[in-house]
């Protein structure tokens, strides 16, 4: 347990003392004021009853009434009085069984509440430890991966420093800056995902929304894979359903969506595999689907792939598992959604909605 979580358990435990001397002062306090209250009255009731019967008594003095009538009127008195007593002994009776009752219904009551926020404290560390935990790997990652990156940028610039000695540098020149610039690349696309998940983070992801044609997003998108899907042996394609309409949107933006979900498709395709890329339209929207013949997603993990910090497989060093993450928060902030449809063996579905001008 850490220090702070040990300074507000003792805030919690103080309180709690704190809570339960109040409560206990304020029903005895209650109990006092109550009975105070009750013999006050019957005091009263007291004096009245025997005010009147004094009355009375002066009365049948004064017309004489017989030794007999007065043993009679006796007798009546004592009966009026042990029923009076018998009364205010019920009274007094019922009076503890309620306050007893009202004293063991808050104590349940308090004891419910305390269990109650005991186990969303423990919920709420639980995940708290869990997120700290994450973002700590993450961030071991992306710093692994940063060095990792430069290191090769490094190395290649030294062979390439080697290479431009010999006698015929030219090919392996070649070869060694293609590498850098794929190094820089990774390295550079690396910064933009932890600078979009910083906006992101900070409610601050930047869209430029202009008119735009979603076919020529996907048309675009096939043909940049062409080359990457042919070196890995798989096909790739694209299909355009009719009546279309132009939409509002970040045109980089949702070329970064597409991009990602077709890059991740290649990672987890086989060769010999199939990517589509479609388009169709809906009645107030577009909506655009990257399909795989991939090893797919096991049906207990699809709703986590979107969440950040999360990687399905830990040892998968082929990402951080950042890219899903922006383009929910991309195609979200433009009014639409997304998710996944996938049975392990059987491949990968992602899709998603972008809201669209009526017809003109």
């Amino acid at each position: 347990m850490g220090p702070e979580q040990a300074t507000t358990d003792e805030s919690l435990r103080a309180e709690r003392e704190k809570t339960d001397s109040e409560l206990t002062g304020s029903l005895g306090a209650t109990k006092v004021e109550a009975d105070a209250l009750v013999a006050i009255a019957r005091d009263d009731a007291d004096a009245a009853l025997s005010g009147s019967r004094d009355l009375e008594d002066k009365a049948q003095e004064a017309s004489g009434t017989t030794a007999a009538a007065v043993r009679t009127l006796g007798k009546e008195r004592a009966a009026e009085d042990v029923a009076l007593s018998s009364e205010r002994a019920h009274a007094d009776a019922e009076a503890s069984d309620e306050l007893a009752r009202r004293e063991h219904f808050l104590s349940n009551l308090l004891a419910f509440e305390r269990k109650e926020t005991d186990l969303r404290l423990r919920l709420e560390r639980s995940r708290s430890d869990e997120a700290v935990a994450s973002r700590e790997n993450f961030f071991a990652m992306v710093s692994h991966d940063l060095r990792s990156l430069l290191g090769g940028i490094v190395l290649t610039a030294d062979l390439l420093s080697i290479a431009a000695k010999t006698a015929e540098p030219a090919a392996q020149v070649e070869r060694y800056a293609d590498s850098i610039h794929r190094f820089s690349a990774r390295m550079d696309r690396l910064i933009n995902d932890l600078m979009d998940v910083a906006s992101i983070e900070a409610g601050k992801l930047s869209l430029i929304p202009a008119m735009a044609d979603p076919g020529a997003l996907v048309t675009e998108s096939a043909e940049a894979f062409q080359l990457a899907s042919a070196k890995h042996g798989i096909h790739i394609n694209s299909e355009i359903g009719p009546g279309l309409h132009r939409v509002t949107l970040d045109r980089d933006r949702i070329l970064q969506v597409i991009t990602n979900l077709v890059g991740n498709a290649l990672k987890f395709t086989p060769r010999g595999g199939r990517i589509e890329i479609r388009l169709e339209a809906l009645d107030a929207s577009v909506r655009f689907a990257v399909a795989d013949t991939g090893c797919g997603i096991p049906s207990e993990q699809v709703d986590k792939i979107f969440d950040r910090f999360v990687q399905l497989e830990p040892t998968d060093r082929r990402g951080l598992g950042l890219g899903l993450f922006i383009a929910r928060s991309i195609v979200e902030a433009h009014g639409g959604q997304i998710w996944a449809e996938s049975q392990p063996g059987s491949g990968s579905t992602f899709l998603f909605t972008l809201p669209c001008l009526p017809p003109t």
